[in-house]
């Protein structure tokens, strides 16, 4: 089996301080790293491959990430057996990972109940609160008598796609890859951003409209964490391949059963339990040097 391979990214030149310290801290564990071909850069950021002799545990890759941060790169882990060219499928989250908001706590701020559904939100994300269908429900009863048109608001005024979205989407897009929005959110917003984004799907939960007004309640069943993995799963098994083959991108506990087991699984400015268990953190580039990992 070839060697687990390392990417260190940056939107600065990396300087060598970092690639020594890298390798000083891997050394201290008994673990080589050796450079592959340098650094190089696409024009929007500065990478460099590293190869290792030995297998990284999960507390030494945090080491590794920390460092990095210090010279304000992120690093990225991807596995021994990865073949860049097999990744045929994108799929990710939605709120705050493809756009910068969660909009469920953006709507609830048009009752004045923001910080009560933020809350909630916050609480899920991290994996404090288990049931996500749960979860949800009570945030959405929050919004029971909320005008319709503050979803429009919501999108036209506070919505916007995270940085290197558009760029990732026509990267993935130019590869010939499928790609997936798959969002415990709502049908609303994920619906503009397959026309904004050309997703080819996008899966979400339907809040029940009456008279111009949100009920409170969610049609049909809610997309939760098993349901997002199993419309992964769904699409691969139509192109005839599997998650191995698909890269995932999320930042919360709910997309953690999707993005387990994928080809490579990218957290975004995500909670720490989701860092932790992704191949690649980004935190200092944009969505768009996901690029860099499949190329």
């Amino acid at each position: 089996m070839s060697n687990q391979v390392l990417v260190a990214i940056s939107r600065d030149p990396l300087s060598e301080k970092l690639i020594f310290s890298l390798k000083d801290q891997a050394l201290q564990h008994g673990v080589s790293l050796h450079s592959i071909g340098g650094q190089v850069s696409n024009g929007a950021y500065y990478s460099e491959r590293f190869e290792s002799n030995g297998h990284i545990e999960t507390a030494q890759r945090e080491e590794l990430r920390a460092i990095s941060a210090n010279f304000n790169a992120d690093l990225c882990f991807l596995k021994p057996d990865l073949v860049p060219q097999n990744i045929r499928v994108l799929a990710m989250d939605m709120d705050s990972t493809l756009i910068n908001i969660e909009c469920i706590d953006e709507i609830a701020d048009f009752t004045g109940k923001k910080s009560a559904v933020a809350e909630i939100t916050e609480a899920t994300m991290r994996g404090e609160i288990k049931d996500f269908q749960e979860s949800l429900r009570r945030r959405v009863a929050l919004l029971e008598g909320v005008h319709a048109d503050a979803l429009e608001s919501v999108y036209r005024e506070r919505l916007r796609p995270n940085p290197g979205a558009t760029e990732l989407l026509a990267g993935a897009h130019a590869r010939g890859m499928y790609t997936l929005l798959v969002s415990g959110g709502f049908t609303f917003f994920t619906e503009k951003l397959r026309q904004q984004l050309g997703f080819k799907q996008t899966q979400a939960n339907t809040l029940e409209i009456i008279d111009g007004k949100l009920t409170g309640k969610v049609l049909g069943d809610i997309v939760d964490g098993a349901a997002k993995a199993a419309h992964l799963d769904a699409a691969c098994a139509q192109l005839g391949c599997t998650k191995a083959n698909a890269i995932t991108m999320g930042d919360g506990a709910n997309d953690l059963i999707m993005m387990n087991g994928s080809g490579i699984s990218v957290a975004y400015q995500a909670k720490p339990v989701v860092k932790e268990k992704a191949d690649a953190a980004f935190d200092r580039v944009g969505l768009d040097a996901a690029l860099l990992l499949i190329s």
